[in-house]
């Protein structure tokens, strides 16, 4: 396959599986595994970004507000939650990279965090149908979003999104508003993690940069166009449906992996 090919359709991998709650990191590691080229962390972060980025124009009605509605105890509020999110997350994620946190050289423990965060959704959403739904992001949400943000990247396979979604789901948000904070604190948090991968493998490097950055660049663009297109079809998915469908496309994928794994294994 042309390498070309190959990093255009990790790029389209990460575009959609980085806002959806079914885990972009998981869904690379696999990918790498049933043969597209394995990528450096710094590709990977990258690319996050791109993805990131490309979404900034669909919560640009909220994040301009930021700017232009200060006064707004309610906007200024939204804001510190963010960066409250986004404090806890950065702080535990520098921590956790000077202790040399790695993404795992094998598909078990993704496999794992799959199914585990894909039985929690359908139980999760079981539990709470019928019940009424709060609108407004609490401090308690914000400081959870931002220890699920960790646990996430702690537990590659379980989902950023996917993750702090369900933890605002139990604390009673409801999907549509669970969501969107979901997105606007991972905002800040993978254009850090990108920025700081960026400046320590550049300037910090351990070993030779030998990044092919035309590739990077061609897989990030891919990226950030996929999940414009993801997210915008997210968001109007959750005004309706659950997360069920999430899910349950979770536990078949988390259980397809072991058992392949084990076969493998003989």
């Amino acid at each position: 396959m042309p390498l070309w090919l190959a990093i255009t359709l990790l790029g389209i991998v990460e575009g959609i599986t980085e806002f959806l709650p079914i885990s972009s990191t998981g869904h690379l590691l696999i990918a790498e595994h049933v043969g597209l080229p394995a990528q450096s962390d710094l590709f990977n972060i990258v690319i996050q970004s791109g993805a990131t980025l490309a979404v900034i124009p669909l919560f640009w009605g909220r994040i301009s507000k930021f700017f232009t509605n200060w006064s707004d105890p309610a906007v200024r509020g939204l804001l510190f939650k963010i960066l409250t999110a986004f404090a806890i997350t950065g702080a535990g994620g520098f921590i956790m990279d000077k202790k040399g946190l790695k993404l795992p050289e094998h598909l078990e423990p993704v496999a794992i965090a799959l199914l585990v965060g894909g039985v929690l959704f359908v139980v999760v959403e079981t539990l709470l149908d019928g019940k009424k739904h709060g609108h407004e992001v609490t401090w308690a949400v914000a400081v959870t979003v931002g220890f699920g943000q960790l646990v996430a990247a702690a537990f590659p396979g379980a989902s950023r999104s996917g993750t702090t979604i369900l933890l605002s789901l139990l604390l009673g948000l409801n999907r549509v508003e669970a969501t969107e904070f979901s997105f606007l604190a991972g905002i800040p948090t993978m254009l850090a993690a990108g920025g700081y991968k960026i400046f320590k493998t550049v300037h910090h490097p351990k070993a030779p940069v030998t990044e092919d950055w035309g590739m990077l660049v061609l897989a990030t663009v891919v990226s950030g166009i996929v999940a414009f297109i993801a997210v915008k079809w997210l968001l109007h998915y959750v005004q309706s449906h659950t997360f069920k469908g999430f899910g349950w496309y979770r536990i078949v994928l988390g259980t397809l992996v072991l058992v392949v794994l084990a076969f493998q294994r003989g």
